[in-house]
């Protein structure tokens, strides 16, 4: 049996699974404009110091947190019942949100200088033709998105079929993906709305109930590692 400080480490990196949530949370309650209707008030929205901290220490953080939280439920997983399926779901998810990740910091730090020229009377940014760089950020934003989602539903799935955390943590990790993502994309192609939509800030509670029950369930004092079961 792994030394109790495994446990504890593993614990904590569980932490960042509620943490994710939270910033994400905290980072969808004050939705940017649709750039499509309101322009100029979109301009001016990216060029606050709110819009920079959102995406660096709200976007930003809380994907680097759900990484290690992911990186963390994978190894907590891999001597459970559904071992396997936890490994293919860690590798999944990790790989989308690096990907994810990086379309981030390209937001971050290049929609406040578009604003920027825009408000000093540089008109015609948002209609120049696309480029290779363009088509190939939509591609990344296809990838950062599906990945992350199918990674997340099978880790949800794992956790309940796993039998070393609570079934219902996994349901609702899974109903949060599925409120942030599915819910989330419905919504912006029924409004066609370019912004983050109500479903987000649902999500994301979500995943903080569900992430944080996993941590407490490995934290709590009379918990066990769990004995190696085949990886099935």
């Amino acid at each position: 049996m792994p030394a109790p400080n495994t446990t504890r480490w593993i614990g904590t990196g569980l932490l960042g699974l509620p943490l994710y949530g939270a910033l994400t949370l905290w980072s969808s309650l004050d939705p940017q404009p649709d750039p499509d209707t309101h322009y100029e008030e979109w301009a001016r929205f990216v060029t606050t110091d709110q819009y920079v901290l959102g995406h660096v220490f709200g976007t930003g953080l809380g994907l680097l947190l759900a990484i290690f939280g992911v990186f963390a439920l994978g190894v907590w997983l891999s001597t459970s019942r559904s071992g396997r399926l936890g490994l293919v779901a860690m590798a999944l998810t990790v790989f989308g949100t690096g990907i994810f990740l990086l379309l981030t910091g390209v937001s971050a730090f290049t929609a406040p200088w578009e604003g920027r020229a825009y408000l000093a009377g540089v008109k015609g940014l948002s209609d120049l033709p696309s480029s290779f760089a363009d088509r190939l950020f939509g591609a990344l934003f296809l990838a950062g998105i599906g990945l992350p989602f199918l990674g997340h539903v099978l880790l949800g799935v794992a956790v309940w079929r796993s039998g070393v955390l609570p079934r219902w943590s996994g349901g609702l990790w899974v109903a949060a993906q599925v409120c942030m993502y599915v819910l989330g994309l419905a919504y912006a192609v029924a409004t066609g709305v370019q912004s983050t939509p109500p479903t987000v800030p649902v999500g994301a509670l979500l995943a903080v109930l569900g992430g944080g029950w996993m941590a407490w369930s490995v934290l709590r004092p009379t918990n066990v590692v769990p004995a190696f079961d085949g990886g099935r």
